[in-house]
């Protein structure tokens, strides 16, 4: 099987999806199986691992360190016309999507996708009712076109059904636990990032307001009213970045980290808070979980999937600052319930390999081709 993938960004470590895709990336390489990526954004040839060509693009304006994809014939048909994919998956839904989509019509091509990012959830968050339906517009004209479209939580394939949206299958990521594991834990990291006898909350993820982060000052404030030992650490970078620091001064934002200090931070925190009410998943919960630090994420999205309240974390309710600040006191303050979170945690995330993840996926890639190009080429 020869599988062509799309993608809006392919550097490595830039966001939860490229994360994902480069873990599906060095699953085929282990399992031979002939892959390439084209994208908007790719490494120099000298760090890729297999083959990525870079489309054509310009900057997103609203967010530069996006691009935005414009697929030619010569730098994305001739790409594909001399790999001779067997399928094709593309993951963000922009103009490579289209060309995908156009190109397995044209050639009797399976085209599936994964649905990563909750675009109808921004709308929502900025109350936005035009863009809502011009979302579900966008998703029909695309997504009904897909052989199959794997959806990473069952409460978004909840939602997206009740928008009629077909082909939906569950299809969950996973963790590496090699790479996330309590083992990362070091106390001189709080030292070094001068958080030493603190209790410790880390954010990680981009740093925009779609993922409810006005929230993160709130919390901050309500705590520092009450304790003193409480430090916010943000890794990660984006556009909200210059606002949080001056409404939270005394939080330490350490901004991109790779993926052994992110381990580090997970392994080295005291709690992982995640307020985003946006996501279709939530790739840092669970390798949070994998570190052996409590979750205190909104019950939304991906979250409600992975975090059964008062069982492996907690799940305050989406915008309720003081739950989020009672489930944090509930971490500081109760030991050996926390110590049953955390081992609960770790448990659920071991359970959540890549490798079988990445089987199911091959699986239901042969069935899209075993059925031709189904509705791709209809």
């Amino acid at each position: 099987m020869k599988i062509a993938y799309t993608a809006g960004m392919m550097r490595e470590g830039f966001d939860g999806v490229t994360r994902v895709m480069y873990k599906w990336n060095e699953t085929l390489l282990k399992k031979n199986i002939e892959h390439i990526f084209l994208a908007a954004d790719v490494p120099p040839k000298a760090e890729q691992s297999v083959p990525m060509f870079q489309v054509s693009s310009f900057p997103f304006p609203l967010y530069k360190d996006y691009r935005v994809a414009l697929p030619t014939v010569k730098n994305f048909d001739s790409v594909l016309d001399a790999f001779k994919p067997d399928i094709i998956h593309f993951n963000s839904p922009c103009p490579l999507a289209f060309a995908a989509l156009k190109y397995g019509r044209k050639h009797d091509i399976p085209v599936v996708s994964t649905y990563h990012t909750h675009f109808l959830s921004y709308a929502t968050y900025y109350k936005l009712t035009a863009l809502t339906d011009a979302c579900w517009k966008l998703y029909h004209k695309m997504y009904d076109r897909c052989a199959q479209v794997y959806v990473p939580s069952l409460p978004i394939i909840d939602e997206l059904e009740k928008g009629r949206l077909q082909n939906l299958v569950y299809l969950p990521h996973g963790v590496d636990t090699t790479q996330f594991n309590p083992s990362f834990r070091s106390p001189a990291w709080k030292k070094n990032v001068g958080a030493e006898s603190t209790f410790v909350l880390l954010y990680a993820g981009r740093l925009v307001w779609e993922k409810d982060l006005h929230l993160l000052p709130l919390i901050s404030d309500a705590l520092r009213r009450k304790y003193d030992r409480v430090q916010f650490v943000l890794a990660g970078d984006g556009p909200a970045r210059a606002e949080l620091q001056k409404r939270m001064p005394e939080a330490l934002f350490l901004g991109h980290l790779n993926s052994h200090q992110l381990a580090e931070a997970y392994a080295s925190s005291d709690a992982f808070i995640f307020p985003s009410r946006t996501e279709t998943f939530g790739n840092v919960t669970l390798e949070a979980m994998a570190c052996g630090t409590v979750p205190i994420c909104a019950a939304a999205g991906g979250a409600k999937d992975l975090i059964i309240n008062n069982i492996n974390g907690y799940s305050p309710e989406p915008g309720d600052v003081n739950g989020f600040v009672r489930a944090i006191e509930q971490v500081m303050y109760h030991p050996k319930r926390r110590e049953k979170l955390v081992e609960n945690a770790s448990y659920f995330a071991q359970e959540q390999s890549w490798d079988s993840i990445i089987d199911r996926m091959l699986s239901l890639y042969s069935i899209a081709t075993g059925a031709g190009a189904l509705t791709a080429a209809a």
